[in-house]
């Protein structure tokens, strides 16, 4: 039975019995990372936004990071209820998306906590995407990439089509969650190990691992919609997934560059760039493509942070610090 309706063998109100064990984990595994954005204090973070703890540089840092991310995050949560929920059908894997546009909905609430709590204006904000070169430039990319089925009369009926949708979705999870999101979590998580902006440091840690589940879910619906067409992955369209990655990879070293032009807390835009060829590489791994960099990673305290490995194998080495306090293993 496929994953994705092309030949509407699902009925996606009768999930059990389960076909897809791997999609029902990463929903359970969700719910195990359950966290709200209230729960985490930000007086401290205030108190240094209002002072003179930041320099100049860590505060533009900032405002990039909450504006790129403000938008992206309703970027993404709209990918999944208007286009993604239509084509995949396979129950369990629509309860993994139901889940998805919660967390989504969970780091845009994020978002407005942290805009709330340091007085910044939501045209200010919310604009930057219009105003900052770098980030509209990731936004349309991204936008671009996952046009075709947002079209009202996209179809799956076609090896052509399928190939399109494949697109999207690498383009959705692999691109914009798996490449787009990373060197603004190292920045804000660089600026965490400073003890500076602690509060919004940490829910970028919740968000970071949230979006590690997710790109493991994207990942492993492409290679279940390869498994049941086998035919549908040629050579010709691997060669076009690593221009699109290559390509996404520039727009995210342009964007690092030009948020942190100058070294900074002992990282800097050499770093960053070091830094999304390595994660690049490791998207075109989990894809089975060849990587292109062979880049070392220069931040090795965020594999602290969340494993990589964990992208992958996350199941088979399952840790205490992904659970909810009611679903801990003592």
């Amino acid at each position: 039975m496929p994953v994705i309706n092309n030949d509407d063998q699902h009925d996606p109100n009768k999930i059990l019995p389960i076909d897809y064990d791997w999609a029902r984990e990463y929903y359970e595994a969700g719910v195990a990372n359950n966290w709200v954005p209230e729960e985490i204090p930000m007086q401290d973070d205030v108190r240094q936004w209002e002072g003179d703890a930041l320099t100049a540089d860590e505060r533009r840092l900032v405002e990039w990071n909450l504006g790129f991310f403000s938008t992206a995050e309703s970027l993404t949560a709209n990918n999944i209820v208007l286009a993604l929920y239509e084509y995949v059908t396979a129950p369990e894997c629509r309860q993994y998306l139901l889940r998805q546009a919660y967390e989504e909905a969970i780091h845009t609430d994020t978002f407005i906590y942290c805009c709330d709590s340091l007085g910044f204006d939501p045209d200010y904000m919310y604009g930057m995407y219009d105003r900052i070169p770098s980030i509209e430039a990731k936004d349309d990319y991204v936008v671009d990439l996952t046009r075709v089925i947002t079209e009202p009369d996209f179809t799956l009926e076609t090896e052509a089509d399928l190939r399109e949708f494949l697109r999207d979705v690498i383009g959705f999870y692999v691109i914009m969650e798996g490449i787009f999101f990373y060197a603004g979590f190292a920045m804000m998580l660089g600026l965490k190990r400073q003890n500076k902006m602690v509060g919004i440091g940490q829910q970028f840690e919740y968000i970071l691992r949230d979006e590690s589940l997710h790109v493991g879910f994207g990942v492993d619906l492409v290679e279940q919609i390869r498994t049941e067409n086998p035919d549908v992955w040629t050579d010709e369209f691997g060669e076009d997934m690593v221009d699109l990655i290559t390509e996404a990879v520039e727009l995210e070293k342009r964007y690092a560059t030009e948020a942190c032009p100058d070294e900074m807390l002992g990282m800097g835009p050499a770093q960053f760039a070091e830094y999304v060829e390595h994660i690049a590489d490791r998207r075109l791994e989990q894809l089975d493509l060849p990587t292109q960099y062979e880049t070392e990673n220069p931040f090795p305290w965020m594999s602290e942070q969340v494993d990589l490995n964990k992208e992958k194998n996350f199941f088979e080495t399952q840790v205490t610090e992904y659970q909810s306090g009611g679903s801990l293993d003592w």
